[in-house]
């Protein structure tokens, strides 16, 4: 796939100091983002975070109410009809005509554009060239899925704005829309997407930005955000369920052993070989079988959670 040669040096998407409210709520608050051209951003955040709204001002829908928001270099609000000829949209709702088949559909995007893909080669790609006369409300979830990303891509756009872009895909549509996404870095277009599958951002993502409440919690590369407030950690996984007593009592004072979610054990306290080895010999002890062990890092789920709370949103 061959994306169209950026015009300029300007960040593919720069938000500063951008904020916007509704009935007196701040969906976005101060928030600060840049994504870089060629790179792979993932939004992440709980229900209501403000995740939506922040894409949305940068794909031109919304306006801020104050803040400056570019993208390509440019306004989405006040020079709309550029960016929208530079950028691909796919939106997790399909946005495709209910009536329409998936060829015409796919036909119809690539005509608004001066130098579209084959629409033919992309449903090849994409897995959905005998869904072709498949009108769009009978295809699968799945199926809807991958034609939406299919008319985000088929305008060879410079930026990509992706929404779920896995939601309801099997493991092997998710792998080869992984593998697509990778593809678009390597041809210079840049990515900004939401997710709520932790796996996905941590494979896919060069840098990750955790967002609540409107505002930026954590940010930086995956490396960096699992790293952080994990030094003298040990993290295990094992069956569920093991008593903690004896391994607690094996080490020394000023340990603390606890099992954030089952199955997974948490040693915290100055990590050396011993304690490794505490550790391993408490499991032999119990003949249970070590699935991962870990120090000095946490999974991307346990910092979203800890940044963000536990508690369900609407």
């Amino acid at each position: 796939m061959t994306s169209r040669t950026p015009g300029s040096t300007h960040p593919a998407v720069r938000l500063e100091s951008v904020v916007k409210t509704f009935g007196g709520v701040r969906a976005v608050d101060g928030l600060d983002l840049t994504v870089e051209q060629a790179q792979v951003v993932a939004l992440l955040g709980p229900n209501g975070a403000g995740k939506t709204t922040t894409v949305e001002m940068c794909e031109g829908f919304v306006s801020p109410d104050s803040g400056s928001v570019r993208v390509l270099g440019l306004d989405p609000v006040a020079d709309t009809g550029e960016v929208r000829g530079r950028i691909g949209v796919m939106l997790q709702g399909g946005g495709a005509y209910p009536g329409s088949r998936a060829g015409e559909m796919l036909d119809l995007v690539a005509a608004y554009s001066a130098d579209p893909l084959d629409p033919a080669w992309l449903l090849r790609s994409l897995g959905l060239e005998d869904a072709r006369r498949t009108p769009y409300r009978r295809l699968s979830g799945g199926q809807q899925q991958r034609l939406s990303l299919a008319c985000a891509l088929v305008g060879r756009p410079e930026l990509v704005f992706l929404d779920e872009p896995t939601a309801g895909l099997d493991a092997q549509a998710r792998l080869m829309v992984w593998e697509l996404i990778d593809a678009l870095r390597r041809d210079g277009v840049s990515v900004l997407l939401t997710t709520h599958l932790m796996d996905e951002a941590e494979e896919l993502a060069d840098q990750l930005v955790i967002i609540d409440h409107g505002s930026i919690v954590a940010s930086g590369t995956p490396a960096e955000v699992t790293r952080r407030g994990s030094e003298g950690q040990l993290r295990l996984v094992a069956p569920a369920g093991l008593d903690i007593k004896p391994l607690e009592a094996s080490l020394p004072d000023g340990f603390r052993v606890t099992v954030p979610t089952p199955g997974t054990y948490l040693v915290e306290g100055p990590i050396d070989p011993k304690v490794v080895a505490a550790v391993t010999a408490w499991c032999a002890d119990l003949g249970a079988l070590i699935c991962d062990i870990r120090v000095d890092q946490r999974s991307l789920e346990d910092v979203f959670l800890e940044l963000t709370g536990r508690e369900l949103r609407g």
